[in-house]
Order: C-alpha cells, then sequence, then structure tokens
C-alpha cells in the first residue's frame, strides 16, 4: 500500500498537475471560448461554392497551379525526429515544462481541427470539384503531420492527446462556409507569423533553444503559407466575400476575433513566451501587425492595428482579463463569481465594440473614386 502512493504521488507529480485519462494520456483541457476549437460547416453550400456551374469565376488555372505545387510536397522528410527531443525535454522542469505542454496541447489540437475540417471538405468535393477536393486532401496532409508531430513531442514530457478520442467526442462548432473561409484564413497566415517570427529570435538567441521543436518552424511555416494563398484564392473567386458592405463587416470582424483571441491567451501565458526570451506583448504585436498587413491585401477592410489607441485597447482587455481569471481562482460560491465578473466583462465588451467601430483601413477591395465620380467597385490585389 505504502509502494502504490508512492507511485501515485509521482505519477502525481510528473503530470504536473494535469488529469489524465490513462497512463500517458492526457485529458483535454477545458473548452472555453479562447481554446481551439473543431469546426464543421454546410458542406452542400461548400460544393455549391466550388462547382464550376455555379460559380464560373473559380480561376481553374490558378488552383490547378497550387495543386502542383502542393503535390511537390517539400516538407516531406522534414519532421524527422532525433535524440536531442528527449533530452532536452528532460531537462524542462517546474513550471516551465508546464507551461510547454499547455503550449504542445494547444498546437496539437489546432492542426488537429484543420486536419479534421480539410479532411472531409476533400472528401466532399471529389465529385464537385477534384482539383480543390485533392488540395484540401493535400492540406488535411500537412495537418495531420504538424498535430501528430506536436503530439510526439508531448510524449517527450510523458503525456500526449488521443486524437480519436477528441474527434468523436469534442464539440463541433458550426460556420457557414464564407465564415470558415475567413477564419481559416486568417488562421494560416497568423499561424505563419507566430511562427517564422519565433524562429528568427531564436535563431538569434540560440541560448534560449530550450527544445528542437522551434528548429523546424522555418519550413513548416511555409505549409501555413501556402494554406492561406489557397483561400486567397478561394476569397478571389467569390468577389462577394471581398467587395461590399457586408464583407467589410465581417473582415473586420473575424480579424479581431482572431487577433483578440491572440492576444489575451498569450499573455495568459506570458511564462512562456519569457522562457524562449521573448516580450510576449511585443511578440504579439509584431505577429499581428504581419499578419494585418498580409490580410490587407485581400480583405476589403482590416482594422488600424498601428493605430495607437489600438494596442491601448487591447492592453485594458488584457488587464480585465486577467481580473476575470483572478475572480475564478477565489474561494467563492459560483454566483459571487458570476456577479463579480459581470461588471469586468461588460466593460470587455464595450472596449472591443470601440476597437470594431474604429476608423478601419481600407484595402484589397477597395471602390475608387475619381473627381467626385464614384466608379464600380473593382477588386484589387
Amino acid at each position: 500500500r505504502v509502494s502504490s502512493v508512492r507511485v501515485n504521488a509521482a505519477a502525481a507529480e510528473e503530470n504536473l498537475g494535469f488529469k489524465t485519462m490513462r497512463a500517458g494520456i492526457k485529458e483535454a483541457a477545458d473548452e472555453s471560448i479562447l481554446t481551439p476549437r473543431f469546426y464543421t460547416t454546410d458542406f452542400d453550400e461548400m460544393e455549391r461554392m466550388f462547382s464550376l456551374e455555379v460559380n464560373p469565376n473559380l480561376n481553374m488555372a490558378e488552383l490547378e497551379a497550387m495543386l502542383a505545387e502542393f503535390k511537390q510536397d517539400y516538407n516531406q522528410k522534414h519532421f524527422v525526429r532525433n535524440e536531442t527531443f528527449k533530452d532536452a525535454a528532460d531537462k524542462i522542469t517546474g513550471d516551465t515544462r508546464k507551461i510547454f505542454i499547455e503550449f504542445l496541447e494547444r498546437s496539437c489540437t489546432a492542426e488537429f481541427s484543420g486536419f479534421l475540417l480539410y479532411k472531409e471538405l476533400g472528401r466532399r468535393l471529389k465529385t464537385t470539384n477534384p482539383v480543390v477536393a485533392e488540395i484540401f486532401t493535400l492540406m488535411s496532409r500537412d495537418e495531420a503531420r504538424h498535430a501528430g508531430f506536436l503530439n510526439k513531442a508531448m510524449s517527450d514530457f510523458n503525456l500526449a492527446l488521443d486524437l480519436g478520442f477528441l474527434t468523436k467526442n469534442r464539440k463541433y462548432t458550426f460556420f457557414k462556409p464564407k465564415y470558415i473561409i475567413y477564419a481559416t484564413y486568417l488562421s494560416e497566415k497568423i499561424g505563419y507569423w507566430r511562427y517564422i517570427s519565433i524562429y528568427r529570435h531564436l535563431q538569434r538567441n540560440p541560448d534560449n533553444q530550450l527544445y528542437p521543436l522551434f528548429e523546424y518552424f522555418e519550413n513548416w511555416c511555409q505549409d501555413e503559407n501556402r494554406h492561406g494563398d489557397f483561400f486567397t484564392a478561394c476569397l478571389k473567386a467569390r468577389p462577394e466575400l471581398v467587395n461590399d458592405w457586408q464583407a467589410k463587416l465581417w473582415s473586420r470582424f473575424f480579424c479581431l476575433s482572431v487577433y483578440i483571441t491572440m492576444y489575451l491567451n498569450d499573455h495568459q501565458r506570458d511564462a512562456f513566451y519569457s522562457s524562449l526570451g521573448l516580450n510576449t506583448t511585443q511578440f504579439n504585436q509584431h505577429v499581428i501587425i504581419e499578419t494585418n498587413k498580409s490580410t490587407a491585401r485581400i480583405f476589403p477592410e482590416v482594422p488600424d492595428c498601428e493605430a495607437p489607441i489600438f494596442f491601448e485597447r487591447m492592453d485594458k482587455l488584457v488587464a480585465l482579463n486577467q481580473k476575470v481569471i483572478d475572480i475564478g481562482k477565489m474561494e467563492v460560491p459560483g454566483a459571487v463569481k458570476t456577479l463579480l465578473r459581470a461588471p469586468l466583462i461588460e466593460r470587455m465588451v464595450a472596449e472591443i465594440f470601440q476597437i470594431f467601430i474604429s476608423t478601419p483601413m481600407k484595402s484589397g477591395s477597395v471602390d475608387v473614386e475619381i473627381e467626385g465620380e464614384t466608379n464600380n467597385a473593382q477588386l484589387v490585389y
């Protein structure tokens, strides 16, 4: 019995307080508004979107060139591990070890979410548009490779996710096809800028390279970039997604949703970025500004992220969110927590609304006005 207690105590210490489904298999983190989600969509509408009969604007020459690029599979032999992974993981201890596991889990879940969505789209579009279907299938290949690599990295820390269990048991969020395109475009582009920024920082500061995973980010991020370029082609094929007032509102909405989610998430995990020698605020602001520049090439309007008031309001959201988190840790009844949180959440909503209604930057698709005469809307790429 004493031996059993010691084993359980050792396991609890090794798992750093994480709940496990069984030995070495971590329970997925609780879902919240800020956690990575699994998505589903109206697949029939998606088929119509990529049907040449319904949508003759599809540039098949461009899509076929993209398919040829995806078939090259430049990273086929890139994700090959070596003995340094486990050795490096064993040297990461305490709170730093815990935040590394959380980072790996969130990243793995996000990549696996992309795999599931793209795989199903590849299956459903085979008859309607074989070229687009194969692109989705090859993108799912990339996402599966990323998720598997991250999950294997988690096992270096003696924990991993049961991805099959997640597939069957995690809640799926429904998005209309056009929202899927906006959201996945931004997800891929912001993923590119996150990975390349971390990679470049660690190349300049090798002493902060605590774990070899980050050495793979230079080639890895090119997968994200190619995926984003494909969704750019999808947007160009559907002018209504980038050239009317609704498109402008949705563009700004999804930009802010992605930027705010990342900003709050990363500031909750400041210790992780500090362990890499990064300043969390500077890193996030750089990633958001660069993503916004990329997005401005196709979205009709984007937030003016370089206006001083933008990040002032974002920082206010971080402070308010931290107060909400602190209330959650208080040992008081749930009803009391709800009452204490309510005015803070109200203030957060007000700040977000102020950011949303602030003057945006006209971009990608613009209304051209010459000497008082308003021309028809023209797409500018």
